[in-house]
């Protein structure tokens, strides 16, 4: 999530009540999670165990709850609960505003785009020329939908991340301040959920086409010519390379990649990454050859006791 306007070490720390290390007018551009950061970025961490990594990433500076020495051309915000502080930050900068209308007068909406009754668009949404969009889809703030895609009832676009803390008092919800983002000639299939990224974007790229019911976490990215069938639950920060073909029921881990062409068969558990080019099947997962080889053999054994 990029900020309007440049902040400094100083302004930030400022909102925050927080002490800092680094020159007061160190540039800040805004605020993402470690897998996304940039330079000019805050990533937050408050675990000793991703020290390092936050540390070492390509932000520039790091909220944590520590202090620790400051790598040369970064800043730190000292804090008491990062986590706290990178929520106030999203809400600062990207607050929640209601709607007081079906379609916000901020949308964008291109020429020849048909909106069934029922659906609601929300502020700062943009979508493209010749789009339908049947009735009673949800399409929240700042989500982008490029030219000529399909989206069917009851899909909503930019419900939050499913991500949280557990403390003492209850599970503490991290503030999603990301987007979705259609590109050009997607189809979504009805009741799908896109959620949109925690500071970034949920990317489904260009020509992808999804069947009814699948759900899409926050920061994945779906890539070009994908065909995701029914009932897929994709977790959040998939990679998604192009043209995989996603078969009915399956389910992925976070933070995985599957590669280009790959083909997954249907109830698949994908418990980890994969490369392209290949079919899978099973959980855990494997090469639908071997795998299907290992239930024959099975079978065999049975068969003989």
């Amino acid at each position: 999530m990029k900020f309007k306007t440049p902040q400094t070490l100083q302004e930030i720390a400022s909102l925050l009540e927080v002490d800092f290390i680094g020159d007061k007018n160190f540039p800040i551009l805004g605020i993402n999670e470690i897998h996304v950061v940039e330079k000019g970025d805050i990533v937050f961490v408050d675990h000793p165990k991703y020290y390092d990594k936050a540390l070492n990433s390509a932000a520039t500076t790091v909220l944590i709850n520590k202090k620790v020495d400051c790598p040369e051309g970064k800043s730190l915000l000292i804090s008491d609960d990062p986590f706290r502080d990178f929520n106030k930050i999203t809400k600062h900068f990207n607050p929640f505003i209601a709607s007081k209308e079906s379609i916000s007068e901020s949308a964008i909406i291109g020429e020849s785009t048909v909106i069934q009754p029922n659906v609601f668009i929300g502020n700062n949404v943009q979508i493209g020329a010749n789009c339908v969009i049947h009735p009673n889809v949800t399409i929240y703030d700042n989500s982008i939908i490029g030219n000529n895609c399909t989206i069917h009832a009851n899909t909503v676009l930019g419900a939050d991340a499913f991500y949280y803390k557990n403390r003492p008092t209850g599970f503490d919800k991290l503030i999603s301040g990301g987007r979705v983002v259609l590109e050009d000639y997607v189809d979504l299939g009805a009741s799908c959920t896109i959620d949109k990224g925690v500071t970034g974007d949920t990317t489904i790229k260009e020509g992808t086409k999804i069947d009814n019911q699948v759900h899409v976490g926050h920061d994945t990215v779906i890539g070009k010519k994908c065909l995701i069938a029914s009932q897929t639950g994709i977790a959040g920060c998939v990679i998604i390379e192009d043209e995989v073909t996603i078969w009915g029921q399956v389910g992925t881990n976070s933070g995985i990649t599957i590669g280009k062409g790959a083909v997954i068969l249907g109830q698949t558990g994908v418990t980890k990454s994969v490369s392209g080019g290949k079919s899978y099947f099973g959980t855990p997962i494997e090469e639908s050859r071997e795998k299907l080889k290992q239930l024959a053999g099975l079978k065999r054994l049975l068969k003989e006791k």
